[in-house]
């Protein structure tokens, strides 16, 4: 038996080489998100996010928070910030020794430490009772993946609080997540830092060996005047070696 809170299609493609006519059995679909849990959704600009993290943890009903962000590099930088406000904070993620990553989880789990900033890779598999909140410091490029993170708070019907912050080049990860889990997230319009830099077209995900037309046409525009010197050169060349030969030069 192989038991798995997620199924990527490497691992399934795997399992199904292996083994003959193997059976399947899910007990959620994927897609799901616990009712228990409140959503909640700030819009933000990018660069006051932790400004509105900061605003939001001095509210003491906020009793644990579990902190996602995309990077390790941002993880760390989240923490040192909120630790210069007087937040206590930890970061757990991939660069962490084993010994790090559990000292940090435990100090979570006995209130130690009130706030723990996680990478998804090092927040696989944890599991705390009674944790209040989940912040989704940085939306999840993977729709999939907003639904494990919310999913560790609301154990056992106990309820919690997910909230999310969007930033307009996010505003795409949003749409596929609500797609994904058959929601539209209500806004809380009523904080400090409203989203205002609009400025910018909003991107998925960066472009990853992919070329423009325009950029195709430029490219081939820059390669026709190359060709265009070298022509010119050959035609130089040949008509001064006319020159020198006593010949008349080709004019073309």
């Amino acid at each position: 038996m192989f038991f798995s809170a997620t199924m990527p299609t490497e691992i399934e493609k795997l399992a199904n080489s292996i083994l003959k006519s193997p059976v399947k059995i899910v007990v959620t679909p994927v897609s799901s998100t616990v009712e228990i849990i409140e959503q909640e959704l700030y819009y933000v600009d990018s660069g006051n996010k932790v400004n509105l993290l900061i605003h939001l943890l001095k509210n003491k009903d906020i009793i644990s928070a579990l902190v996602f962000s995309r990077t390790k590099h941002g993880a760390n930088k989240i923490v040192k910030y909120l630790e210069k406000t007087g937040l206590q904070a930890e970061a757990i993620h991939g660069n962490k020794s084993q010994n790090a990553r559990q000292l940090a989880l435990n100090n979570f789990k006995e209130r130690k430490t009130r706030i723990l900033v996680a990478t998804d890779i090092a927040a696989r598999g944890i599991d705390i009772e009674e944790l209040s909140h989940v912040i989704n410091f940085d939306l999840p490029e993977v729709p999939e993946t907003y639904v494990h993170r919310i999913g560790r708070t609301g154990r056992a019907r106990r309820g919690g609080i997910e909230i999310s912050f969007c930033s307009h080049l996010e505003k795409p990860l949003l749409k596929s997540i609500e797609k994904l889990i058959s929601k539209t997230l209500e806004e809380t319009i009523e904080h400090p830092y409203p989203l205002k830099d609009t400025s910018i077209k909003a991107s998925l995900k960066p472009t990853r060996g992919h070329t423009s037309k325009k950029t195709v046409t430029k490219d081939k525009a820059r390669s026709g005047r190359k060709n265009n010197n070298i022509k010119k050169k050959v035609v130089k060349n040949e008509n001064l070696c006319s020159k020198a030969k006593g010949h008349k030069p080709k004019i073309d």
